[in-house]
């Protein structure tokens, strides 16, 4: 089982007296940024002026710098950009004033575990990674809760790296829920294969095969919809909050009996095959290859399936539904990339 830190064992004072910089505004380091300035915590936060990030930092009372003057005076550096942004930033404005005493944050362990950056060795390197947006890291912290972390340790140049991560931990609010120790290899390859298999690429193909599967055979689109899509939030959120097994217990026997008899015709054995073809292009860094070539040929291919993916029927549907449901939006933060 896995080992989980408590408020009790995380020290904020290994804080105290550290600077820490926020390279990156995004919605995690404006969650991470406030609360570890609530918790006493300085913070010099980094973000390129011209903007919407840079303004919401100069509103939160923060005075944006450049990544350089960042890394000039931060004791603790925390890369919150982009992945595919990150080995360029360091290289160019982190690593050449790291130096002994100072440390390497991060809350994805791409970068490190791939090697498009690799740090010196006087250095401590660690992961703080909450398991949940920025805005929900910030709003669950101001009603005195938190959000579950997960902390590694790739380099202990001080011998008190994971103590520190604990600490960072603690000052966004996770030692409140409880925080997991696992490493870089760990946290990246299970993320990068969750959301390829299951949470977005999986997740995503999955509601475009059956729209389309009752559109080729007459039903009318926005029926489609409504079964294949729209109800999907329903049924998340019941898997959320009680698991599948308390899911099968908030929907019909019918739809349960649906779910064991049929479920494993479309998860078929091939299927597992392909998910197992999939991890290993995680693990040997081919995808994180392929990715990082994509954005330096400009992401010709991204931004085509980008453009795919919007001219869908499901998505021209679903924005034509979802007008009669403007509660819907309403609820939602506008949507903004994730930064780990």
């Amino acid at each position: 089982m896995a080992k989980i830190y408590y408020d009790k064992d995380a020290d904020l004072n290994l804080l105290k007296g550290k600077k820490v910089a926020i390279v990156g505004y995004g919605i995690q380091g404006r969650g991470q940024g406030l609360n570890l300035r609530d918790s006493g915590v300085e913070v010099i936060v980094s973000q390129r002026p011209g903007g919407k990030n840079y303004d919401l930092a100069v509103q939160d009372g923060f005075h944006p710098v450049g990544a350089e003057e960042a890394a000039q005076e931060a004791d603790v550096i925390q890369l919150l950009t982009q992945d595919h942004l990150q080995g360029e930033l360091y290289k160019k404005s982190v690593e050449p004033y790291l130096k002994r005493g100072k440390a390497l944050l991060f809350s994805h362990g791409f970068n490190i575990h791939f090697g498009y950056v690799k740090p010196p060795k006087e250095v401590d390197v660690y992961m703080v990674a909450p398991k949940g947006p920025g805005a929900l890291v910030r709003s669950q912290f101001l009603e005195g809760g938190g959000v579950p972390c997960l902390v590694a340790v790739f380099q202990n140049a001080s011998g008190k790296a994971l103590q520190l991560a604990l600490a960072h931990a603690k000052g966004i609010g996770g030692t409140r829920a409880g925080v997991i120790e696992t490493t870089f290899k760990e946290e990246t390859e299970t993320d990068l294969f969750g959301e390829q298999v299951v949470l977005c690429g999986g997740l995503s193909e999955l509601i475009r095969a059956g729209f389309d599967t009752l559109v080729k055979a007459g039903y009318q689109p926005e029926l489609a919809y409504f079964e294949c899509l729209h109800e999907v939030k329903l049924i998340t959120d019941a898997v959320f909050a009680s698991g599948i097994s308390g899911m099968h217990r908030r929907v019909s026997d019918t739809a349960e009996y649906g779910d064991y008899t049929r479920g494993k015709r479309i998860i078929t054995s091939e299927t597992r095959k392909e998910m197992e073809r999939i991890l290993k292009q995680v693990q040997s860094g081919e995808f994180a290859r392929e990715w990082i070539e994509e954005n330096k040929k400009g992401r010709p291919n991204f931004e085509k399936m980008r453009s795919d993916c919007d001219q869908h029927l499901v998505e021209q549907v679903g924005e034509k539904l979802r007008k009669m449901m403007p509660w819907i939006s309403a609820s939602l933060e506008k949507p903004q990339p994730v930064n780990r």
